[in-house]
């Protein structure tokens, strides 16, 4: 989802923000520039949960380019950043169930992953359904999550900017040893911030997070802002109301998941007239049961079945 005139008002304050903060909390030889535009912004309040969502033709993904990398990714590594010395302080437990969460992301007992296999690059723009043809993204079949960093060197910004958080990936690409671009093709770094404070201006901004990219020294990088969603308490984020404080921040970071998966460097990957492939989905969750725990997975777009759905 493209931002607002609002919202790109705002990212224009971020991006000249950068040239303020510039690069010295950046690891060394890490530069990073946001892109023009955020996307996958699930709003806060999602509408009520329908069972089963209607089908619109014009929620049908087509691919926005050609091109064999940085469409999708093929092979999804999931990089957790809890950002700032703030993490001592975690009162909902949202690291632990981060990691839990992605830890039971693979193999048979993962249904609602199978949903974004149908997707692929190196096929023709505008296609919608791949087939056998071009590189499929891959269910993996062990836990796509490929490391957790607890960022402790300094505080967290109160009120970080688009920049910041896009500097905060490059830190972690650095962190993580992933200085150049191959094995940033399938990595994405998630920037988890701290309870208590408002990256990007969260929550006002309305929305839950967003995934996006930034160019580094280290080639283009996938990343997500991640608030700390509990701060806005249970119900935010998710169309559950049975008051369970981690089902908002587990059904935002699914959908930004999936949509990082399936349109890795916005927006040439997969998208259709209601976004991308969470987009079209904010009103339906469910709670999906995994080796590590259940969890509230948010429906994804699937333009085999032609409708949202929870599972493969």
């Amino acid at each position: 989802m493209r931002m607002s005139p609002l919202r790109a008002i705002a990212h224009t304050t971020a991006v000249l923000a950068l040239a303020a903060f510039g690069t010295t909390s950046l690891a060394s030889g890490a530069q990073a520039q946001p892109a023009p535009a955020h996307h996958g912004l699930k709003p806060l309040a999602p509408a009520a949960k329908q069972l089963q969502p209607a089908a619109h033709s014009r929620n049908t993904l087509k691919v926005g380019s050609g091109d064999s990398q940085g469409v999708v990714s093929p092979n999804p590594q999931v990089y957790l950043v809890f950002w700032g010395s703030q993490w001592s302080s975690d009162p909902a437990g949202v690291a632990t169930d981060m990691q839990n969460m992605f830890k039971g992301l693979y193999g048979s007992q993962d249904t609602w992953g199978t949903i974004l296999d149908q997707y692929c690059e190196g096929v023709a723009k505008g296609t919608v359904t791949c087939g056998s043809n071009g590189i499929h993204v891959n269910h993996p079949a062990s836990s796509p999550l490929a490391g957790a960093w607890f960022d402790n060197t300094s505080a967290a910004p109160t009120n970080a900017t688009a920049a910041q958080i896009a500097a905060e990936a490059a830190n972690a690409a650095a962190h993580f040893g992933n200085t150049t671009q191959t094995p940033n093709l399938n990595a994405q770094y998630v920037i988890v911030s701290p309870t208590g404070t408002h990256p990007d201006g969260f929550p006002n901004s309305g929305f839950c997070a967003w995934h996006d990219w930034t160019s580094s020294s280290y080639g283009k990088l996938a990343y997500t802002n991640l608030p700390y969603i509990p701060d806005s308490g249970a119900g935010a984020c998710t169309t559950f109301t049975d008051g369970r404080l981690l089902s908002g921040i587990e059904s935002t970071e699914t959908h930004e998941y999936a949509e990082t998966v399936t349109d890795f460097w916005p927006s040439i990957g997969w998208n259709g007239g209601g976004g991308e492939i969470g987009d079209a989905c904010v009103q339906l969750d469910a709670y999906v049961t995994l080796s590590t725990g259940t969890f509230d997975l948010q429906g994804l777009w699937s333009n085999s079945a032609n409708k949202c759905v929870t599972h493969g």
